[in-house]
C-alpha cells in the first residue's frame, strides 16, 4: 500500500471523476488517506448523482461541479484552492472519434491544454494526466490526441518558473480490468450467444487491475518531480488465451483488425529505453528538458535495448496464468 502521507490535509480534484478510474480513485482516496476534500469535475449530471448516492457517507468531503474540460473559466473556479489535479477526462471510444475528430482535439487536446492554464494560473501543487497505451506510435486518432495531451502535460514544466509551483507528470497504462467497455466486458455480453468475435488471433494486450494501477499512481504521485511519464509493470496475455479461460465453451469467430487497431500494445518504445528507469513497481521515463527528476538519478537504467511491448515473451502470460492475471 502506498504511503499517503503527502495527501493529508490536501483537496484533490479529479477530472472525470465519475467515469471507472474516476469513482475507484475516489473511493480509495476516502478510504485509505486523509485528504481534506476532493473534487469531482465532470459533464454528466446523473452520473454524478449516482456518485453522490453511493459516497453519501462522505458528503463532507466531497464536492461536486458539472463542467467541461473545454471551458477554462470554469476549470479555473474548480481550481480555486485545489492542490492536486488527476486529470482522467477524455473522449476515449476508437471508431467514434474517427468519425469525430473535431470533438476528440477539443476535449483531448485542447481540453488537457486547458487543464495545464488552470492548474498554472491557480497554482496547484501537482497535475498527472491519465494516459494510454495508445498514444506509444500511435495509428488512430484517439492515440494522437493522448499522444499530444502527453506532450503538453511534460512541456508544461518549463513554464512554473521560481514563482510557481505546479508539477506535471503522466501516467500511461494498458487495458484495467472490468473497466466499462472493457474486452472483458465484451467477452462477458457475448457469451450467452455461443461466439465470440476475435479481430486476429495473434492479438496481445497488458493487463491491470484498477487496484494496481491505484497504488501506484497514488505512490509515484508522492514522489514525481515533474516531466515524468510513468508506465506500471504488467504481464501480458494473448486475446484468445483471455477469451479461452473467461468464455470456454464458446466458439471464436475471426473478424478481422479494424481500422485504428493494434496487433500488439507497446508502453515504451526503443527510443524512450535510454531515458527510462526501473523504479521496482513501474518504469519511469524521464524528460528531456523542463525538469531534472532528480530523484530517479541513483534507480537503475533499463537495457540499451528495451522495449515495453505486450508480445514480448518476457511479459506474455500463457493460458494456465489466465487466472492468476485476470483475478
Amino acid at each position: 500500500m502506498a504511503n499517503l502521507i503527502y495527501l493529508k490535509g490536501k483537496t484533490v480534484l479529479v477530472t472525470g471523476g465519475t467515469g471507472t478510474f474516476g469513482r475507484a480513485f475516489v473511493a480509495k482516496l476516502l478510504k485509505e488517506s486523509d485528504v481534506k476534500k476532493i473534487i469531482i469535475f465532470s459533464r454528466d449530471e446523473f452520473k454524478q448523482s449516482e456518485v453522490q448516492r453511493d459516497l453519501a457517507q462522505h458528503a463532507k468531503r466531497l464536492r461536486f461541479f458539472i463542467g467541461d474540460i473545454r471551458d477554462l473559466q470554469r476549470l479555473e473556479r474548480a481550481f480555486e484552492g485545489v492542490d492536486i489535479v488527476v486529470h482522467a477526462a477524455a473522449l476515449k471510444q476508437v471508431p467514434a472519434i474517427e468519425f469525430n475528430p473535431f470533438e476528440a482535439v477539443k476535449t483531448n487536446i485542447l481540453g488537457s491544454q486547458n487543464v495545464i492554464e488552470a492548474a498554472l494560473n491557480k497554482n496547484v501543487e501537482r497535475a498527472v494526466l491519465i494516459s494510454s497505451d495508445k498514444a506509444v506510435q500511435p495509428i488512430n486518432l484517439y492515440g494522437a490526441t493522448k499522444l499530444a495531451a502527453e506532450r503538453l502535460f511534460i512541456a508544461a514544466n518549463v513554464y512554473p518558473g521560481d514563482v510557481l509551483r505546479t508539477k506535471f507528470s503522466v501516467m500511461r497504462y494498458g487495458n484495467v480490468i472490468g473497466s466499462r467497455g472493457s474486452l472483458i466486458e465484451m467477452i462477458e455480453k457475448q457469451k450467452s450467444t455461443g461466439v465470440i468475435k476475435l479481430t486476429d488471433d495473434r492479438m496481445t494486450r497488458f493487463w491491470i487491475s484498477v487496484d494496481k494501477v491505484l497504488d501506484i499512481i497514488l505512490t509515484v504521485m508522492g514522489e514525481m518531480e515533474g516531466g515524468e511519464i510513468f508506465v506500471p509493470k504488467m504481464p501480458s496475455m494473448k486475446v484468445s488465451d483471455v477469451i479461452k479461460f473467461l468464455a470456454p465453451k464458446c466458439k471464436m469467430e475471426l473478424i478481422g483488425i479494424r481500422p485504428g487497431e493494434k496487433l500488439h500494445e507497446v508502453l515504451i518504445t526503443e527510443y524512450e529505453a535510454p531515458r527510462t528507469k526501473d523504479i521496482g513497481i513501474a518504469y519511469a521515463v524521464q524528460p528531456e528538458f523542463g525538469s531534472e527528476a532528480k530523484w530517479l538519478e541513483k534507480k537503475p537504467h533499463v537495457k540499451a535495448d528495451f522495449t515495453y511491448a505486450s508480445n514480448n515473451k518476457e511479459f506474455l502470460r500463457g493460458l494456465n496464468k489466465a487466472k492468476e492475471v485476470l483475478k
